[in-house]
């Protein structure tokens, strides 16, 4: 299993970044798919989550209105759309799935910074 992200950089508070989680080793339609972050200092936690077939997502209150997940399952990738972005917002930020008794899996990680 091998999930692995892309997209994070440096963004002006207000712009918008695009980060993508290419899916690898498991069948990638069958199952639920996350998006973590973890502040500088502080612990890691649920931005948003969508269901295997893209029909139910959740988002934290704080990315409400801002932040859409969205999943293609012909590429077996996840999508984080972070538009109108904040200072708060500085994070890595990781794609996670739970694969039963396959267990949890994380990628790398990617920076987004929003900063002027």
């Amino acid at each position: 299993v091998q999930l692995v992200e892309s997209g994070g950089g440096l963004v002006q508070p207000g712009g918008s970044l695009r980060l993508s989680c290419a899916a690898s080793g498991f069948t990638f339609s069958s199952y639920g798919m996350k998006w973590y972050r973890q502040p500088p200092g502080k612990g890691r936690n649920l931005v948003a989550a969508i269901s295997s077939t893209g029909g139910t997502t959740n988002y934290a209150d704080s990315v409400k209105g801002r932040f859409t997940i969205s999943r293609d399952n012909a590429k077996s990738t996840v999508y984080l759309q972070m538009d109108n972005l904040k200072p708060d917002d500085t994070a890595v930020y990781y794609c996670n799935t739970g694969l039963g008794r396959r267990g949890d899996y994380w990628g790398q990680g990617t920076q987004v910074t929003v900063s002027s």
